[in-house]
């Protein structure tokens, strides 16, 4: 297959609506060129949404879309040189896998010898070669999704979109297509966008992605960078869990300290501002438990607890510790052998204060 030329994508004040309902508020978003980018959020939250609009379905946009330096808000869906692979696949029942995969360029007239050489080339690329004769009845599930896959960049595409491509998949089979997608994507270096809900694909195939809910852009950053700074409760809560305690920020001109309304006190170790009103987050592996009574450092918070709820995730437990009212999830690390703790303990909990961020909303 020919090289293909890596190019950005630009969304600027990108809206739909339809009738009084707002589907995307005003979308600002910049894609690199050679990125695996990924839309998250949950359903009904825009991302599919803004995936088409991008290549051209659907009603047409407020703002602007640009691929490379063109604006293509206004161009059909052809005229666009984008490639879709669909949650369903959508492949000819009664085609070969050959034709399914030709498809796409013999509409485009191209000559016969072109055809077979480029659509060869890509079924070596998805390692499908072998099965050019058979139908989709006769694949796989992530064989059929390779044929998808093969179908699309045979077109040589500027950008790849992908519309939660793993979601027909078992758990295993999931785990195993995201790494060839990710492996053929870094091989082609083609700018690609991929869609999902599910959190661990997104964390383990994007290089950077945006969180969306209700039409509005979150936050953007690379996985970890979301993970672990958060811009707000549902981006907080939408990545993984967290422990959120509500509070406020006082300060003097030596120290700021986070006052939760169940009276836990934690000294912060960054620059925050005074406030009447915040929010407290950390995970629950920031967190420790131990027997009570136990000595930590003098940098480290502690409290003594009773155990309300645990439950066993197979490489941990997870416990929900009562502090004046409020549950703290801890999670523990199964090991055989290891203590565990039962419903009604009394138990020592700890966190390193280096952990806990502060959100504003």
């Amino acid at each position: 297959m020919s090289d293909n030329k890596s190019v950005n994508v630009r969304l600027r004040r990108v809206g739909l609506a339809f009738g009084d309902h707002a589907v995307l508020r005003n979308i600002d978003l910049d894609i690199e060129p050679g990125e695996f980018f990924a839309f998250l959020g949950p359903s009904g939250s825009g991302k599919s949404t803004l995936l088409r609009l991008i290549a051209g379905f659907g009603p047409m946009p407020t703002g602007q879309v640009f691929i490379g330096e063109e604006n293509v808000a206004q161009l059909p869906p052809w005229r666009r040189n984008v490639g879709m692979v669909f949650q369903n696949y959508a492949l000819w029942p009664h085609m070969t896998v050959f034709r399914n995969v030709a498809f796409g360029l013999e509409e485009r007239r191209l000559p016969a010898s072109e055809v077979r050489e480029r659509t060869d080339a890509a079924l070596e690329v998805v390692g499908l070669r072998e099965l050019a004769d058979r139908r989709p009845s006769q694949l796989s599930g992530g064989q059929q999704q390779r044929v998808a896959l093969a179908r699309t960049i045979v077109i040589e595409p500027r950008v790849l979109l992908l519309d939660e491509p793993l979601s027909n998949l078992d758990a295993n089979l999931r785990i195993h297509m995201r790494r060839e997608i990710r492996e053929l994507q870094r091989r082609l270096g083609i700018t690609t966008i991929f869609v999902t809900h599910d959190q661990d694909e997104a964390n383990t195939i994007a290089d950077r992605m945006a969180v969306l809910n209700d039409g509005i852009l979150q936050q953007v950053g690379s996985p970890m960078s979301l993970y672990d700074n958060p811009a707000n409760r549902f981006v907080a809560n939408f990545l993984g869990t967290a422990n959120l305690l509500d509070g406020k920020v006082e300060r003097d001109e030596a120290q700021a300290t986070f006052r939760a309304g169940c009276g836990l006190q934690i000294p912060l170790q960054h620059d925050a501002k005074a406030a009447s009103h915040a929010t407290a987050m950390f995970r629950p592996h920031h967190v420790s438990i131990a027997d009570p009574g136990q000595e930590s450092r003098p940098d480290i918070v502690s409290f003594e607890g009773r155990v309300r709820h645990r439950e066993f995730l197979g490489n941990l437990f997870r416990y929900a510790i009562d502090c004046g009212g409020q549950d703290i999830l801890v999670d523990d690390g199964h090991q055989v052998g290891r203590r565990s703790y039962e419903i009604d303990d009394a138990v020592s909990v700890t966190l390193d204060p280096v952990q806990v961020r502060i959100l504003s909303n």
